[in-house]
């Protein structure tokens, strides 16, 4: 018999701490460990830390077996492994219903529980009685799932229980915008149930949908029905999500030493290294103590301050925890582990020695590791006074499975019994390194034969889509019906993937479905559910941003191939040449280079050796009978599609050509049929001069029981080729109790003139006759909106004659849109875009990457409750209504917030910068801003500035707001169409202005050098050149956000106002509508309400109290400011108040206790602005300059004042602070100057 080595003695050592530590308490029929002996229940995230010592030394005997015994010992081990695995997958199996409802609509109640019975793998607690929803648990048990099958172990065992970890996979795909409960259990630290975005949640589901990817869950012996499959635009999502997040780690917690898991090991999920580091030295600053590392600051969890009568936390009670939070020496064996990984030796050492001295020492000397170290109820006053010197003691579970395990695996590493590949079979520790540069190969494939002759023109050679065969071209919502069918499982009654959106990197692959190659067109191109892509320019924007996305974002083997169609769309109207945006775009992919990627142009067939390519074996023969199943689960536009395919393929196709039959119905299904009369140019208008589309609206919704506001909120969605109606005016947003004179007050059925038989009721036969002989697209619009209203969408109308007989409603609305976009008529376009109910594909996945960048949205004007405030994601239907609500049922204006919704979130996602000073995203008010300076650029009327921004392309409306976004200087002009264009909108241009207009600005103007201040004054009188502006008039309701009323559209004897001047005031209006704030802004108001009693702020006060519940660095702090601000509803004069505070932050920066009790902000702006006339008057100023605003009392002139200089706001705003707080300093303090 072989002696017995060190290395064996030593692993003997190991095995008897794992048994007498862990495995001791494994129970012999479920396999799973419970938390402690005084927590009989099964957390899944425990357990799983929990067996990953087991699962280390077992590889560990194998590497290292002196002996046949060893081998014995090695399978034994993780045979514990396998039976802990298959325990925590038997719990969830057991809540399948919760999964299916789950990944349809997420929800706290509808959830995978967090712990279980040891015993029977039941349920322990109600659906609502623990803050059950924890997806880092899910997304731990998927990674080490993936991480332990990679390593050898089989774990999974039949195709059933494959399909139910393919839908987990769907479970946690959407972790990004899924507020749940995190790691502590607690989701927001005042420990209220409320739950939060998570940055522990999206990083650890990143990771596990990056290592499940692709993975036979059968091992070596598996094939491809075992393989599963993720899309990968969900794994990027997460990734930017989270970096978006760190270091803070969610709304209420600015740092989190649970990140340790999601920045190193066993997440490896942030790919930048210096975010990595940035993280890291965050929560060894704050966090960390001399006995581990609390959770997060002001952590109430077992301190001696903490009640454990209730399990609330008041919010002022959340400052008592501070400086007394619980250590845990669980967070070093995390930094031992990243050590390891790191190499850095350093740290491995420096970490063991601490935790050597930190465990407490067990029967036989075994080691244990405590939970947590509390301070001392006696001792607390001396810990508040000088923090980390008391002497602390263990409580809590002993031993701390999770930290025990960690530990001994930590113990195996550093001593080299383990090679970290070996528990990193997957290789996720490489996240950081460097990675080449991606070249994106590009397909252009002509849609027929015509449009590659008119390339072949102009020297571009494509190919057709009849010859690419046999590879196959589709667009990217045929894939999404593809993806419905995987996870399918009639035995557990699981549907599959929810019907959604697939994103570029999904469609950038070939596929393999039976034997046949498929290529699939982003989804941007497709016109089948909104309109943008109805402009050839917006497609070019849109083909842009997607290229950058996919040079950075590629991470699978092989390159991206984006397959581009050049459309009859994309010819210009006469049909006999191609846009010549499209050809620019074109000309650049062939020299290589586009949007800031490098790209490769080339056929489909010359890209398939160097693509990714994806087999899903679930659409094999074998699964036909799945084909016929309707689709309950995908949205309402695809419900009629599925089931006229479903009903299409006959029972006697063959198997071979089901599949095949099966995308032509789905294609089919979209095809517009033309039932629609042409226009008749030159009949009389359908309704009279002195009726607006908007009155039209007004009337259906009394018809429909809704109250539509009498305000000009809304937009006018008149189109410019109806000239013979009046118009309306976004700029005018009168009081709800103030009459409004521009719009009607009532709308009865006579006052439209709507035909009537001979009972009196509305004669609907007539109406369509009238849609017969309407002279404009508009015409057909209104009425088909009448009869949409007071028929609705399913009305057949009887089109007798050579069109076609009949069409319901929507058919003819369709049918109407797709004419609109033909002639490019986008007022029109939106209009129906409204009546249809459309939406963009994207548009809840739009709203969640703003949200999830730490973004508030609101939609509507202010003030509240008519606006609505958007703050966690939102399922698309209940996104959808929220929007028409706060629209006021207002058609148009919700399609337009949903547009603008969409180009925020392109821009959050390829500028964020544009974004770093702004917390809520107002977009009512950004709409409004839109118009209000296409006023004063045109120099138009409201009405005319309102109805050109409603027409506006989508790429003109992109850009416009790009340049509100940017803070630079813009020109808008009015150019002249073609003579043979048939678009009649009228057409604007917008440019920004170089030198000889304006200088770039600064975000809020504080900043500003003084040597741009000048600049901005001497050229002011080349800016009037450029851009005129008309006079406008203030408005003093508190419901007008921008204080604008109509401009009178004709030279005013003040018109000089804003031409001479004006540009501070523009600058103000504009950041204070999109609630920009200097860097740093709501840390300094922390700081000040430390040093008084709080802040009042248009009446409503921002108490100190909330220091005491909030941190400085917390989102949720930021959001409570922001809530205060937002009651002003004049920008301008919110930016005063901005400014304001900024100056009071160099009070409270002084070494002074206090600054008084309420200080209120608006006194020292008018103590300010007073001084300002007094100096005014002094220089012997004229009425003109000293005119105020009517709503605020500020001077004009004093809004239009640089930051900066002897008359500049700062100096008055100082002068103004110094006087107001000088009243509560002592006599002794220092003097400002």
């Amino acid at each position: 018999m072989r002696s017995r080595s060190n290395s064996g003695v030593r692993l003997d050592g190991f095995a008897r701490l794992v048994q007498e530590t862990i495995l001791c308490h494994q129970n012999p029929v479920t396999g799973l460990l419970p938390a402690s002996a005084q927590q009989k229940d099964a957390w899944v995230r425990d357990n799983v830390y929990s067996i990953l010592a087991v699962w280390g030394l077992g590889m560990a005997y194998r590497k290292n077996a002196d002996r046949d015994e060893d081998k014995a010992k090695a399978y034994e081990l993780e045979q514990s492994v396998v039976k802990l695995m298959q325990g925590l997958l038997q719990c969830m199996m057991r809540q399948v219903e919760k999964v299916e409802k789950f990944k349809c609509t997420p929800s706290t109640k509808e959830c995978l529980h967090a712990k279980y019975d040891t015993a029977t793998c039941g349920t322990v607690v109600g659906d609502d009685q623990w803050g059950h929803l924890q997806v880092d648990a899910t997304s731990l048990y998927l990674l080490f799932l993936a991480q332990m099958t990679a390593s050898g172990l089989h774990i999974i065992s039949n195709l059933d229980e494959v399909a139910f970890i393919q839908n987990l996979v769907f479970y946690i795909e959407a972790a990004y915008k899924v507020a749940d409960y995190g790691m502590w259990e607690r989701g927001d630290k005042t420990n209220k149930g409320i739950p939060e975005l998570n940055g522990s949640s999206v990083g650890m589901a990143k990771a596990a949908l990056e290592a499940i990817d692709e993975l036979d869950l059968f091992g070596a012996r598996g094939g491809p029905k075992s393989v599963i499959h993720v899309l990968p635009d969900e794994v990027e999502h997460c990734q930017s999500i989270l970096s978006s997040m760190l270091p803070r780690a969610s709304t209420s917690k600015e740092i989190d030493a649970g990140l340790l898991s999601v920045i190193s090991f066993p997440a490896f999920a942030v790919e930048d290294a210096d975010l990595v580091n940035l993280t890291k030295g965050e929560i060894i600053s704050k966090l960390q103590g001399r006995y581990g590392c609390c959770r997060f600051i002001r952590d109430g969890y077992r301190t001696p301050k903490e009640d454990p009568t209730r399990l609330h936390y008041d919010p002022a009670e959340l400052k008592l925890f501070e400086n007394i939070e619980c250590e845990w020496p669980v967070f070093w064996t995390y930094l031992i582990l990243d050590g390891v990984f790191n190499q850095d030796h350093v740290q491995v050492q420096e970490y063991r020695e601490a935790l050597d001295e930190v465990l407490i020492r067990g029967k036989n000397g075994i080691r244990l590791m405590p939970e947590l170290y509390a301070v001392p109820a006696e001792k607390v006053e001396e810990e508040y006074r000088s923090p980390h010197s008391v002497d602390r003691v263990a409580a809590g579970q002993l031993p701390h499975l999770w930290g025990q395990s960690l530990y001994i695996l930590g113990s195996l590493l550093a001593e080299g019994f383990l090679a970290p590949g070996e528990i990193d079979p997957l290789n996720r520790r490489f996240s950081t390194c460097f990675k080449p540069d991606v070249v994106v190969q590009v397909s252009v494939v002509a849609e027929n034969s015509q449009i590659q002759e008119l390339l072949r023109d102009h020297g571009i050679d494509v190919e057709t889509q009849s010859e690419v065969q046999p590879i196959r071209i589709m667009p990217a919502r045929i894939l999404s019906h593809i993806y419905v069918k995987l996870g399918n499982c009639k035995k557990l009654k699981l549907s599959g993937r929810p019907y959604r959106h697939i994103g570029v990197l999904g469609t950038s692959k070939f596929y393999e479905i039976r034997n046949r190659t498929y290529a699939f067109t982003p989804q941007f191109i497709d016109q089948h559910h909104f309109y943008l892509a109805l402009d050839n320019q917006m497609i070019v924007e849109m083909l842009r941003n997607e290229l950058a996305y996919l040079s950075s974002s590629w991470r699978m083997t092989g390159r991206p191939t984006l397959t581009f169609p050049i459309t009859n769309n994309m010819l210009v109207e006469d049909g006999e040449c191609i846009d010549p945006c499209i050809l620019s775009t074109l000309r650049k992919l062939q020299d290589g280079y586009f949007g800031g990627a490098r790209v490769q142009m080339g056929t489909l067939s010359s890209f398939l050796t160097t693509s990714f390519h994806t087999i899903l074996s679930f659409m094999d023969a074998d699964s036909d009978d799945n084909i016929l199943d309707d689709e309950e689960d995908e949205d309402d536009d695809d419900d009629e599609e599925e089931e006229s395919c479903a009903t299409a393929v006959s029972a006697g196709t063959s198997r071979r050509d089901m599949f095949d039959q099966y995308l032509t119905q789905l294609l089919q299904s979209t095809e517009t049929k033309s039932h629609l009369p042409p226009i008749q140019r030159g009949q009389h208008h359908v309704f009279s001069a002195e009726h607006t589309t908007r009155d039209i609206l007004s009337f259906m919704a009394q018809v429909q029981g809704l109250k539509i506001p009498s305000s000009s909120m809304c937009l006018p969605i008149t189109s410019a080729m109806n000239k013979h109606r009046k118009s309306l005016n976004l700029l005018v947003v009168p009081q709800t109790h103030v009459h409004s004179t521009s719009l009607p007050t009532k709308a009865h059925s006579t006052d439209l003139h709507l035909p009537r038989d001979a009972h009196g009721n509305t004669d609907f036969a007539s109406l369509v006759r009238q849609l017969k002989e309407c002279p404009t697209l508009q015409d057909q619009a209104d009425i088909l909106y009448i009869l949409y209203a007071m028929k609705g969408p399913d009305w057949v109308v009887n089109l007798s004659g050579r069109h076609c007989g009949d069409a319901t409603v929507r058919g003819l609305l369709e049918e109407l849109y797709v004419k609109a976009g033909a002639c490019k008529e986008w007022g029109l376009i939106r209009y129906i875009s409204g009546m249809l109910h459309k939406r963009v594909e994207v548009l809840a996945e739009a709203c969640t990457d703003l949200i999830s960048h730490q973004k508030q949205l609101t939609v509507g004007l202010p003030p509240e409750p008519r606006e609505k405030v958007i703050s966690v994601p939102l399922p698309p239907e209940e996104l959808n209504t929220l929007i028409y609500e706060a629209s006021g049922q207002d058609i148009s204006i919700a399609v337009l917030t949903q547009e603008i919704m969409v180009y925020l979130a392109m821009y959050i996602r390829s500028q964020p910068m544009l974004f770093g000073d702004m917390l809520r995203l107002r977009i009512g008010l950004i709409m409004q801003v839109m118009a209000t300076e296409l006023a004063r650029s045109l120099h138009c009327s409201g009405e005319e500035a309102s109805e050109s921004l409603m027409n506006l392309s989508p790429s003109d409306m992109k850009n416009l707001l790009h340049h509100i976004l940017s803070g630079k200087e813009f020109g808008v002009e009015r150019s002249v169409r073609p003579l043979e264009s048939t678009a009649t909108s009228p057409a604007i241009s917008i440019h920004e202005l170089g030198h000889t207009g304006a200088t770039k600005t600064e975000r809020t103007g504080i900043r500003k050098l003084k040597s741009e201040i000048k600049q901005i004054f001497s050229s002011s009188y080349s800016i009037s050149s450029n851009v005129t502006s008309p006079r406008s008039t203030r408005c003093s309701s508190p419901s007008t956000p921008s204080g604008i009323l109509s401009p009178t559209g004709s030279l005013d004897p003040q018109l000089a106002w804003e031409e001479r001047q004006g540009q501070w005031l523009r600058r103000r209006r504009l950041d204070g509508a999109i609630n920009r704030v200097p860097m740093g802004f709501y840390q300094k108001v922390w700081k000040i309400l430390q040093k008084c009693h709080g802040l009042s702020i248009a009446g409503y006060v921002l108490p100190s109290s909330t220091t005491r519940e909030m941190t400085e660095g917390e989102i949720k702090f930021a959001v409570h400011v922001e809530s205060v601000l937002n009651r002003v509803p004049q920008p301008e004069y919110r930016q005063l108040l901005v400014e304001t505070i900024m100056v009071l932050t160099l009070v409270a920066e002084m070494e002074i206790q206090s600054i008084g009790g309420i200080i209120h902000i608006d006194r020292i702006v008018h103590s300010a602005n007073e001084l300002f006339l007094q100096d005014q008057i002094a220089q012997g100023a004229n009425e003109f300059f000293l005119e105020k605003d009517t709503s605020t009392g500020i001077c004009n002139f004093f809004y239009d004042s640089a930051p900066s200089g002897s008359y500049g706001t700062m100096t008055y705003l100082s002068k103004a602070v110094v006087t107001y707080v000088q009243e509560f300093l002592p006599n002794t303090s220092c003097l400002m100057q």
